[in-house]
């Protein structure tokens, strides 16, 4: 039995703006969320990728299709409904940040980390005064306060819609350093993500690759780049 999914039943998917958002109408009739909400978002650019991920769908209704789309129900359902919730979720990651953790052996896989990881904190400790604590294994290690309130504060200014983006940049690449570093474009989202997947790589230059942990890693990276997109067109 094939699964059931919802049929096609718009000819054209169509922009259109309301006060000072946007939202999408199919022939007419608006888009609004899975919890019937009105599908309202900050801008014409956004709002074009869900037109055309609508526009793009067949005969049935893929939602796999439709990143765009999922993110702005996740900014106007999740993200505004528990906003501080959100945050305090994601600043945890900076108190056990990826970049934070290093190998303590080989030296290989040691100086590889380093290469990658310590000019973003370098960079974070630059640009807004918060350099984290490193440590070697998987001994935690206590953060400074005042580098974790650093840090909690770069999220205050941004919108609703920014931090869906932020959320997805922050808990696929394990690194609020990273996250922070893709909104504020301190290098390029294949970079950065790269810089997230140092061990991964790593183990796969020594041991090879297993094709099902690629296929898996591809489809987060395509997640990641899209949640930078996300963002910046907020």
């Amino acid at each position: 039995m094939s699964e059931w999914a919802p049929k096609r039943f718009w000819q054209n998917a169509t922009v259109k703006t309301e006060g000072d958002a946007f939202t999408v109408h199919l022939d007419g009739r608006p888009v609004r969320t899975p919890g019937k909400r009105p599908l309202l978002v900050p801008t014409g650019t956004m709002a074009q990728r869900i037109a055309a991920e609508w526009q793009a769908q067949e005969d049935k209704i893929n939602p796999e299709s439709m990143p765009w789309t999922r993110s702005a129900n996740s900014a106007i359902e999740k993200v505004a409904a528990s906003r501080l919730g959100v945050e305090a979720h994601l600043i945890d990651y900076a108190g056990t940040d990826l970049l934070c953790y290093r190998a303590e052996r080989p030296k290989s896989l040691i100086d590889r980390q380093s290469m990658a990881w310590e000019p973003i904190l370098q960079w974070a400790d630059q640009t807004f005064g918060a350099r984290l604590a490193i440590t070697s294994g998987v001994m935690p290690v206590e953060q400074p306060t005042d580098a974790i309130e650093r840090l909690s504060r770069t999220m205050t200014p941004m919108s609703d819609f920014e931090m869906t983006g932020f959320y997805d940049l922050v808990t696929l690449s394990g690194s609020f350093l990273i996250g922070l570093a893709a909104v504020h474009e301190y290098a390029s989202p294949d970079d950065l993500w790269a810089a997230s997947r140092v061990d991964e790589l790593w183990q796969i230059e020594e041991w090879g690759a297993d094709e099902e942990a690629a296929e898996a890693a591809e489809i987060k990276k395509t997640a990641f780049l899209h949640a930078t997109e996300f963002y910046r067109s907020a």
